[in-house]
């Protein structure tokens, strides 16, 4: 029987800066709906494949919820089974917390929204409005437009003039690219929260710059009739010896301010042996620095996504994060935002002198279970027999993309419901993008319907690399594509109702944040 935990207790632990993991189970669309402010969504159906980067530490507290699915028991036994020793279930579920009376917050990353908008509402950040945007963009020649956005988010729409320097990037560039203390800097994101800490960070670094977020991001120069462009290249230039010298004293100096705090790495080493501690490891450079080399040991976590996205990259409230950067400028930037958010966060001095680590990031995988295979030439003529069904365990949007020609798309925690809706009479192929899903839905198959599946070896991926077909869009779905939020700030065909609604949430967030009195911000 799992033991549970009381709300109030959960929320005492985020006042007293205690380290707990408060895991939503459910899929991302319903945690959008409703959470409590400091909730991290891990979804069952792949909690193995996330919780041993997310929460690194075995000891850790973690409590449990879903919205009356019976997700807790399953969870609860999976981590169990790898290890986690302080597992409890939020008492009551979601309603639990609604019936004590605190706080349930919509859309993702509400956390880091609500700070923004906390920001914004103390410092008063300067903000334009899209159609003086416009007419600024269209008049002024001495004037700048920076994207703090992904550059992938920039490539698929940005506003006219518009240049790709992801958050972080901010403050270490700025100077390069507007050197002229004449000229005009907008910056903008596609909603609200990167266009106002992108801009506060440039006015807090000391930029003498005239500088603005532009008012509402891409949602309000859509809501106003204007037109976005599509497919744009413009990156930030490379920043000369004496631009990043000043960036980085001058970041310096904010994080100063924040109470950041600095350590050389014995300290780290020091820090890391600590059995009471959950500590995270984030190299806050461009995930292209990161794949040249990086310290072992640190995840790439890009400054300016860590920030907006905090509770993805560190769901344990209270442990202590250690931010690398070679440059210096936007680990002090970013350590800026993450202490005001009430984080423990120090910066590491030095620490790339070391041999590094040459690759791109990849996930913490536990031993995945042996199962038995099939490959891809296998597969495809068993397919043109038509005596096996094929279940798709990507993500919707990467299913929607390309998937094997009749496979159905699945979420593996939604299992027992979509095998009503799947061929009976047929052996099942399981397939997830490169298979590590797939082994581990394997067993959960096999217990429902007391028969070994087959695992595509290597995935989706293996299908591709053989020069495969894919099939495109949502054809077969025997689970209901909740496992994604569509947000209204994302992509180019949300509804106009959508998106004001959505600005109309983030309005509101600094009341919410007083009324639910438990998040620990503060604002320099």
């Amino acid at each position: 029987m799992i033991s549970e935990t009381a709300p109030a207790d959960v929320r005492l632990d985020w006042i007293a800066r205690r380290e707990v993991a408060l895991i939503d189970l459910r899929e991302e669309d319903p945690f959008a709906k409703d959470h409590p402010l400091f909730a991290a969504q891990l979804p069952l159906s792949r909690l193995e494949l996330e919780i041993l980067d997310r929460v690194p530490r075995r000891s850790t507290r973690i409590v449990l919820y879903d919205n009356d699915e019976g997700l807790v028991p399953r969870a609860a036994e999976r981590l169990r089974k790898l290890g986690y020793t302080q597992v409890s279930a939020l008492a009551g579920g979601l309603e639990g917390w609604r019936q004590a009376g605190y706080e349930l917050f919509q859309d993702v990353n509400s956390a880091s929204k609500a700070f923004g908008e906390l920001v914004e509402s103390r410092r008063h950040t300067p903000s334009v409005p899209a159609p003086e945007a416009k007419a600024l963009i269209e008049q002024e020649q001495n004037l700048v437009v920076l994207d703090a956005r992904r550059f992938e988010e920039y490539q698929t729409m940005s506003i006219p003039r518009g240049v790709s320097v992801p958050g972080a990037e901010l403050v270490l560039r700025a100077r390069e690219i507007a050197p002229d203390p004449s000229t005009t800097i907008i910056v903008n994101c596609a909603g609200r929260t990167r266009s106002i800490i992108g801009a506060q960070s440039l006015i807090n670094a000391g930029l003498p710059n005239r500088i603005f977020a532009l008012r509402n991001g891409t949602i309000g120069w859509t809501l106003a009739g204007q037109n976005l462009e599509h497919g744009r290249d413009g990156r930030f230039p490379e920043v000369s010896a004496d631009r990043e010298a000043e960036a980085r004293a001058a970041a310096r100096a904010v994080s100063y301010r924040a109470g950041v705090k600095h350590l050389d790495p014995r300290g780290l080493e020091i820090l890391a042996r600590d059995p009471a501690r959950t500590l995270y490891r984030f190299d806050v450079r461009t995930p292209d620095e990161y794949a040249a080399g990086h310290i072992p040991g640190f995840r790439s976590a890009p400054g300016g996504q860590l920030v907006q996205e905090t509770d993805v990259f560190a769901p344990v409230r209270g442990a202590r994060i250690v931010l690398a950067d070679d440059k210096g400028a936007r680990a002090e930037m970013s350590a800026s935002w993450l202490a005001q958010m009430g984080w423990e966060v120090y910066v590491l001095d030095g620490g790339f002198d070391v041999d590094l680590e040459p690759r791109p990031w990849r996930p913490t995988l536990p031993p995945l279970p042996d199962v038995s295979t099939i490959s891809a030439g296998d597969l495809q003529a068993r397919l043109e027999r038509q005596d096996v069904t094929v279940l798709d365990l990507a993500p919707s949007p990467a299913h929607r993309r390309g998937h094997i020609p009749g496979a159905w798309f699945v979420i593996r925690s939604r299992l027992r419901d979509a095998l009503a809706r799947l061929p009976q009479d047929r052996d099942f192929v399981l397939t997830s993008p490169d298979g590590a899903l797939a082994r581990l839905a394997a067993e959960d198959l096999a217990e429902l319907t007391g028969r070994a599946p087959l695992v595509l070896e290597g995935g989706t991926a293996a299908w591709t690399a053989a020069r495969l077909p894919l099939e495109e869009g949502l054809v077969r779905a025997a689970s209901e594509p909740e496992d994604v939020y569509r947000r209204p700030y994302e992509g180019t065909d949300n509804a106009a109702e959508a998106m004001q609604a959505y600005l109309d949430w983030e309005f509101g967030l600094v009341d919410q944040l007083a009324r639910d009195g438990a998040h620990g911000f503060y604002v320099i």
